[in-house]
């Protein structure tokens, strides 16, 4: 599983890096056949106002690339977030593989 951690218009500090891919390793245990994620960190681009933090996960699986899109006023609570939306959509994934 390649891992790609792409930030949009800021320099990340290395304790979010690190936060986000302890996470990301995490949904190994979901479904077996992952072959790539990509995590976009953006800033929203509101002017004058206090800026939400969205997360972007993106994630190639054999015939299929599931996508999940989070924004609140913290990378980690963005994070958290898609990932348990991530999480529920690789369960359904899984559930339809093993009934067909």
């Amino acid at each position: 599983m390649t891992v790609n951690i792409q930030t949009v218009h800021f320099d990340a500090d290395s304790k979010l890096i690190t936060y986000v891919e302890q996470k990301i390793q995490k949904i190994a245990n979901f479904h077996d056949k992952i072959i790539q994620v990509d995590v976009f960190l953006k800033l929203d681009n509101v002017v004058h106002t206090i800026k939400d933090k969205i997360v972007e996960i993106k994630v190639n699986v054999p015939k299929q690339q599931l996508f999940v899109k989070q924004s609140s006023k913290s990378f980690e609570q963005s994070f958290d977030e898609a990932m348990d939306s991530l999480i529920s959509q690789l369960k359904r994934k899984k559930e339809k593989q093993l009934q067909a």
